[in-house]
């Protein structure tokens, strides 16, 4: 009975499950769980610390030998500010801002149209 009340608690670090089912697939390989993680910080608030989530998901695990614990500590290894994934149309706008901000900045960068 606590097993099933264990699985009705939301995790905010898991909120689909997604890490704690990993660890009960048999036989995953670490390219599925690769797969699993992109999804998880998908999945994840996009004003998430998902290093710091990533973090504390692996401390709760970090005796269990399986390709998701590698994985986890690798993504809790990430500076949390290098880790801000900007999707949709901020994504978009942010990247053609830099490109600009870059051609503007870099003389060679812009086409040379002679004489």
């Amino acid at each position: 009975m606590t097993d099933h009340i264990a699985r009705m608690t939301r995790d905010p670090d898991d909120p689909k499950a997604l890490i704690r089912e990993s660890y009960n697939i048999e036989g995953i390989t670490a390219a599925e769980c690769r797969s699993i993680l992109v999804d998880w910080a998908l999945s994840l608030p996009l004003d998430a610390d998902q290093p710091a989530a990533a973090k504390r998901l692996h401390a709760a695990r970090a005796q269990i030998a399986h390709p998701m614990t590698a994985l986890l500590a690798e993504a809790a290894a990430v500076r949390s500010g290098d880790a801000k994934r900007r999707g949709g149309r901020a994504g978009k706008f942010a990247t053609m801002a830099g490109d600009t901000a870059e051609e503007t900045s870099n003389p060679a960068s812009t086409p040379d149209t002679g004489p």
